[in-house]
């Protein structure tokens, strides 16, 4: 392991704290992609960053047709019974397959009820043409997805027992909203942008702020040599989200990680996937220093100072949980020792966000800063050094952006 350099940062500034000397290791199995909205992931060694998020991240997503709306672990326990994988290296090929493998010989709570142990295969980047539109909704931010058929429907509602559908994005995404944008969450630690307190019945946090933002971003323009536009630099991009819920990439730490452990008997283990990371950063100092974290640098020099290497990630937002966290990966129920009780733990002393009172915190949602001209990805890959390049006077809000 690569010896750790000095710590010279501080915490506090009046936006966000340049902090050029704090290094971290990312371990060998710490960067993940979801293939399918809410199944278990598939650990890279290496992997190109998007503005969208890695590739093929929640890319797909199961909607249950009675209810009339998409599925997700926190409400649909069961579907961490199915894993997947790609076909190919990190699903690279036009011909690639995700090859998803159902953990269980019967249809979920009926075990007199068998099924065939055949593996799905589905194409990564499907045609389109001809397929059913379905509109989804998510975190009231809407898109169409692509229908992918009776062939990969029904393989799924077997093992369900109720008819679902398999969705596919395609060339869509949906829109980020909130207090979650890049350009917002800096207007906010500008002071330019209020936040309410989240309790407005009249609007969500995910209301419109579109044309306010705008509005925004214009009157801080030409602002030269001020705070805001020297942190300008720093922000991520914006080219919306797609089956992930509000933000395209999720970081947290291994110090955290075993905080919550800590939590549970030393018979039971947290499993650290529950929190649907997509980078785990090791070697933080601190339990949940991450929520001060503005600006993460993977895989660059030291200096900063070749914009062409690594991968910027700018963290607007914290992570408030649900109770996908309590879900027993073995039984596909919420679970029955302590580790089923893991959310209300976290409760205790982790509900640090006014903007989601009553959800405990852990990680930081995350956009791709831009990357050079002609570039279209930034390579992430284990073992590389993820410098902590800014933090965060305090706490950011997870809240909705105000509209007079």
């Amino acid at each position: 392991m690569a010896k750790r350099r000095p710590r010279e940062c501080q915490l506090y500034s009046t936006l966000s704290t340049p902090c050029p000397n704090s290094f971290f290791l990312l371990p060998k199995w710490q960067i993940y992609t979801y293939p399918i909205k809410s199944l278990r992931g598939i650990s890279l060694s290496a992997m190109p960053a998007t503005y969208m998020g890695f590739p093929h991240d929640r890319r797909f997503l199961l909607f249950n047709v009675a209810q009339g709306k998409h599925m997700a672990v926190a409400t649909f326990t069961e579907m961490c019974l199915f894993t997947t994988a790609f076909s190919t290296e990190g699903g690279a090929g036009p011909d690639s397959k995700m090859i998803v493998t159902y953990t269980k010989d019967h249809v979920f709570d009926h075990p007199d009820k068998k099924v065939s142990p055949d593996q799905l295969h589905v194409p990564l980047s499907p045609e389109t043409a001809g397929l059913e539109e379905v509109e989804v909704t998510m975190h009231s931010s809407p898109c169409i997805g692509y229908d992918m058929g009776e062939d990969y429907n029904g393989w799924f509602g077997e093992r369900f027992g109720y008819e679902v559908k398999l969705l596919y994005i395609g060339g869509n995404s949906r829109k980020v909203l909130g207090n979650m944008p890049p350009n917002v969450a800096a207007q906010q630690r500008a002071g330019l942008a209020p936040v309410s307190s989240g309790n407005s019945s009249e609007s969500s946090w995910l209301g419109s702020i579109t044309s306010t933002a705008t509005s925004l971003a214009r009157a801080i323009t030409g602002a030269g040599g001020t705070d805001m536009e020297k942190e300008s630099q720093y922000e991520g991009i914006d080219e919306g989200i797609s089956f992930a819920d509000v933000a395209p990439y999720l970081v947290i730490s291994t110090k955290s990680w075993e905080n919550a452990q800590r939590r549970l008997p030393e018979n039971e283990e947290m499993d650290i996937s529950k929190f649907r990371p997509n980078i785990i950063v090791e070697g933080a100092e601190e339990d949940f220093e991450e929520d001060y974290w503005a600006e993460i640098l993977i895989g660059g020099p030291a200096d900063h100072d070749d914009e062409t290497k690594g991968a910027k990630i700018v963290l607007t937002q914290n992570c408030s949980r649900c109770n996908s966290l309590n879900v027993d990966y073995a039984t596909g129920k919420v679970g029955e020792g302590e580790s089923g009780k893991i959310l209300k733990k976290l409760q205790s002393d982790r509900r640090v966000d006014p903007g989601a009172k009553w959800s405990p915190v852990f990680g930081r949602y995350g956009f791709l800063a831009r990357v050079p001209e002609g570039k279209s990805a930034a390579e992430i890959k284990v073992g590389d050094e993820v410098s902590i390049v800014r933090r965060n006077k305090e706490r950011t809000r997870f809240g909705e952006f105000l509209i007079s």
